[in-house]
């Protein structure tokens, strides 16, 4: 750009000295080079910092894409109707804009698998202190939205969660300024950051933010020289004050029963030293742990993980496969007398990272289902008051937000939100280390691009607004609390003439019932679980 600008500055000195007809060279160089100066040096908009006055074209484009899609539709040139665009509605939230919407929903509400929610006749009165959501207008919600108080009768230092979270994104997949930029909004806005699989890095703590330290197969920043769980280092890091909760992954929506793989290229110095690992080697991490290999000995790592940390809250996260696997866990825990303080439910739907394809699109439990067998099993078993369920999956909106909470969640976490709020274009280019924006990149040409001061504002009016919907759709049900929700008050069209409530589609177990008298449809896998075994 400076070599640009330096162009027009001399033919405009020709134009002056010489020929007016210099000008004609001199103006589109001296605009076009102020124009990429500005966009070098503006904090607002990711792309243009990386490709100035080129990144102007998609910016254009994206303004005529409703319009050229309207165009087909109205032409029937694409039967399906316009689906509003999740990104959009996360990138106005981000940016304190609450969209409204004329002339009623634009989605077939005859469609198989449309949901809607019951709103009660007497919707909910805030009561207690009113604020003004600065994203939202007046319309009135608490004070402060409820926490969630995740600490069973084993924890010593319980935490109250937020309703939406930054769910797990390890350093080395995202870059450090989208690290960064998560942890501060996540800081001002009083929620939780996982931070994924990959280590705690200096990243994750330079935001300040609440964090709960994931642990995977390899042992990112507790591992021993040949791999295995290195428990004095993980006491070590777990111990650090800004870690309030320690998560074990056993396995993740996008791709279960696989591992992760770093390229050697972006193991760089500081990855290397996150992750305990060698220097510009490939890091395989395994399908599978070391540290357990039945249900009843991960109860017991579990244990182990919480107390080394010092009583903080242990839990796990997992993609349901299958009925079977959990009740075996569930089983071990009752003989045990052991239990996590909670249990993050991944959906096979969700996923930020790079995955095979045939695992994202044929491996795993979609999330409905996996969060009604996590639930119902805890139910069943009369553990469900001991343990909390957090879940993960394409969680975007308020509306997702309840959903979720109604199929049996306490909290929800969100990854790929995140990733729009701090400016993620889905440009798919995250494997190949040249994200135009700066979010999935270690090119630090390329992270400089994603601005945090300014992103981290989006992380943080992004989650404020997200919550601050769902409040609202929780007080059109008329409830106040995630507690008060139930499975009627969710609907979902299964034919063209006939719609059923979840409280029907996926009818809940009584309160130990599979202690005593299972029912038929559970009977067979709840024989045939062992605490001592996975299924085969």
């Amino acid at each position: 750009m400076l070599a640009v600008t330096a162009a027009g500055v001399l033919f405009a000195v020709l134009a002056a000295a010489t020929s007016w007809w210099w000008l004609v060279l001199a103006v589109p160089l001296l605009a076009v080079g102020l124009l990429g100066c500005y966009d070098l040096s503006q904090s607002d908009r990711s792309v243009l910092r990386n490709y100035p006055v080129l990144g102007h074209l998609r910016y254009l484009f994206e303004g005529l894409r409703p319009e050229i899609q309207q165009y087909f539709i109205e032409r029937n040139f694409d039967g399906r109707p316009y689906d509003r665009d999740v990104r959009s509605i996360v990138y106005q939230r981000s940016k304190g804009i609450e969209g409204e919407s004329p002339f009623g929903t634009e989605r077939d509400v005859y469609a198989d698998g449309y949901e809607f929610f019951a709103h009660s006749m007497s919707p909910h009165h805030a009561k207690g202190p009113i604020r003004e959501h600065s994203q939202a207008g007046t319309e009135p919600a608490p004070e402060e939205p409820p926490r969630i108080h995740i600490g069973g009768p084993d924890c010593k230092q319980p935490y109250d969660m937020s309703l939406l979270n930054v769910s797990a994104m390890s350093f080395g997949s995202l870059s450090a300024n989208a690290i960064v930029a998560l942890s501060t909004g996540a800081a001002k806005g009083g929620f939780a950051h996982d931070t994924g699989e990959g280590g705690m890095s200096d990243y994750h703590l330079a935001g300040g933010a609440d964090l709960i330290w994931e642990v995977g197969t390899a042992y990112f920043g507790c591992r021993t020289p040949d791999g295995d769980f290195d428990p004095v280092a993980f006491k070590e890091k777990a111990a650090n004050p800004r870690v309030k909760m320690v998560s074990l992954k056993l396995s993740q929506g996008a791709k279960p029963g696989l591992g992760g793989v770093l390229p050697g290229e972006k193991v760089n110095a500081e990855i290397a030293r996150v992750r305990d690992v060698p220097l510009g080697k490939t890091v395989v991490s395994p399908p599978y742990h070391r540290v357990f290999s039945t249900p009843r000995e991960l109860v017991l790592f579990i244990d182990q993980m919480r107390e080394l940390s010092g009583g903080k809250p242990a839990g796990f996260k997992l993609c349901v496969g299958t009925r079977r696997d959990v009740l075996a866990v569930c089983k071990a825990m009752l003989d045990e007398q052991i239990t996590p303080d909670f249990i993050v439910v991944d959906g096979a739907e969700g996923g930020t990272g790079a995955a095979p394809l045939e695992f994202t699109d044929h491996v795993g439990m979609p999330l409905t289902e996996g969060l009604f067998e996590v639930h119902n099993a805890l139910v069943g078993c009369g553990l469900r008051d001991r343990i909390k369920i957090g879940v993960s999956g394409k969680v975007a909106t308020g509306s997702d937000m309840v959903k979720r909470m109604i199929q049996g969640a306490d909290y929800t976490n969100a990854a790929r939100a995140m990733m729009f709020a701090v400016g993620c274009i889905q440009a798919q280019r995250c494997h190949t280390n040249r994200c135009p924006v700066g979010v999935a990149t270690q090119d630090p040409r390329r992270s400089r691009a994603l601005y945090v001061p300014d992103k981290s504002e989006r992380v943080f009016h992004f989650q404020q607004a997200t919550v601050h919907s769902a409040m609202k759709i929780m007080f059109s049900l008329g409830v106040s609390h995630p507690d008060q929700l139930r499975p009627h008050m969710l609907y979902r069209r299964v034919s063209p003439q006939s719609v059923r409530s979840y409280a029907e589609l996926c009818p809940p177990l009584r309160r130990g019932q599979l202690l005593d008298d299972p029912p038929a449809d559970w009977a067979q896998d709840w024989k045939l679980a062992s605490p001592d075994s996975f299924a085969v």
